[in-house]
């Protein structure tokens, strides 16, 4: 289908401080956003979005030192003020050279590490400012900041620039955010070692997709995401997603998720109002190279669960096989473990075969 392009334009604002040295480029910047953000966000969207970046003519000095705008590794732990602090001094500086309107989303880049600043990316809003509209961000000359705006550390990795950008492109809808992030905000306030502690957090999808964990491993590019979050992003046309009712017989081929001429690319299993599972089937294809395993991935979601704390997520993987920790064996396979069941639902889902990248899978009754 010829389906135009929709560019999501966004602004880079480049930010130093009077107390921090770095030698970052800004054409490294344009470089790995234009570049590098925006090939990923195509292939995630099977070509249907891409990225138009401007990355402002210089860097600003911010009026303090990093040390008055640093902040906590931990979510629950930030304070906020600091982070509405560094956003409105970083607007206010780009004001007079920025014409906000056309932009869809910003960006604070900073000329600093994470040992400076304390976390190496976040999303200001809708995030860490909350979502709500009374949230909503302008200049000192009055200029509106439309969609949201992230902050970066300049190492930030390719997967962190986009889990928190694509905050703001899933934007907020009913009062929550349509792509959250899929580790719990609780595990990951606990103490410990920044990257261990992180780790214990993705409880819910594992390394399975950049909202739960922003890379793999931290020399190679970030995995693909996940269907429900290529979903919550609009970014799978829904011919391509086979809904089978509870209690009904289907045969399915499965193409791999990575693969946009593949005719189904998730099957959704509706279980109430708000609860279904959602199959895919994820192969060593374009950014799942990347990922920790593959095969089948059988998730459950519930979309009255806005965000992952108290235990509850949106979006939670059956796991195949807990021996391996951190959901890395979570995927279903022929010749692996080749079946699920959900008694209490009555449904039953068995691979039958692969052919090739594709999976043939029987969906039933457990009943």
């Amino acid at each position: 289908s010829l389906e135009r392009e929709t560019v999501q334009k966004g602004i880079i604002i480049l930010v130093e401080f009077p107390d921090v040295k770095h030698n970052v480029d800004r054409n490294s910047v344009q470089n790995r956003f234009s570049n590098h953000l925006n090939s990923y966000v195509k292939e995630m969207s099977y070509n249907k979005v891409s990225l138009g970046i401007d990355v402002t003519k210089r860097w600003y000095t911010m009026p303090k030192s990093i040390s008055q705008y640093r902040i906590s590794s931990r979510n629950l732990e930030v304070d906020k003020s600091r982070v509405r602090s560094l956003i409105d001094d970083a607007l206010d500086a780009a004001d007079k050279e920025v014409d906000f309107s056309k932009y869809t989303f910003a960006a604070v880049f900073l000329g600093a590490t994470v040992a400076d600043y304390g976390m190496i990316g976040l999303c200001g809003y809708p995030g860490m400012l909350g979502w709500g509209a009374a949230d909503v961000l302008k200049t000192k000359s009055g200029q509106q900041v439309k969609g949201g705006v992230a902050i970066f550390c300049y190492q930030a990795h390719l997967g962190t620039l986009f889990h928190d950008t694509a905050h703001i492109l899933g934007g907020v809808q009913g009062g929550k955010r349509m792509v959250p992030c899929l580790y719990d905000h609780d595990l990951q306030a606990k103490p410990g070692p920044m990257r261990e502690t992180f780790v214990d957090s993705i409880v819910n999808m594992g390394f399975w997709d950049p909202m739960s964990c922003h890379f793999y491993k931290r020399k190679i590019p970030p995995t693909g995401i996940s269907s429900w979050t290529k979903m919550r992003l609009n970014w799978i046309d829904p011919s391509k997603i086979k809904v089978i009712k509870p209690g009904q017989e289907a045969e399915v081929i499965i193409g791999p998720l990575e693969d946009g001429s593949s005719e189904t690319l998730a099957i959704k299993i509706p279980l109430s109002e708000t609860a279904y599972y959602l199959i895919e089937n994820r192969q060593p294809i374009g950014f799942d190279r990347n990922l920790p395993g593959s095969g089948v991935l059988i998730m459950y979601a519930d979309d009255s669960v806005p965000e992952c704390r108290h235990g509850k997520a949106p979006v939670k993987l059956m796991n195949a096989d807990p021996s391996v920790p951190h959901l890395e064996g979570a995927a279903f396979d022929i010749g692996g473990k080749d079946s699920f069941q959900d008694n209490k639902n009555g449904i039953r889902v068995q691979l039958k075969e692969k052919i090739a990248g594709s999976y043939k899978i029987i969906i039933g009754s457990s009943k």
